[in-house]
């Protein structure tokens, strides 16, 4: 599963991961390692995503499609 941390966070308040970063107290490289995918937050930091961009987990997550079974 994909999280949209840079996208979600320029559209809901205009921060870059710096700022995102800086914002939650944690290290640049823990959150641009969320955002390229390297690592995913824990439901702790998911949870303190959304507090801070004040978003739904909805709207971090992009769900991967699903291919059908050809029967």
């Amino acid at each position: 599963m994909k999280i949209k941390i840079k996208e979600t966070a320029k559209e809901k308040k205009n921060y870059s991961l710096y700022k995102l970063a800086k914002v939650l107290n944690l290290p640049e490289q823990t959150v641009y390692s969320w955002a390229k995918g390297r690592t995913q937050p824990s439901y702790i930091n998911l949870d303190r995503l959304c507090d801070v961009l004040e978003c739904r987990i909805e709207d971090l997550l992009e769900s991967e499609p699903v291919q059908s079974k050809l029967f």
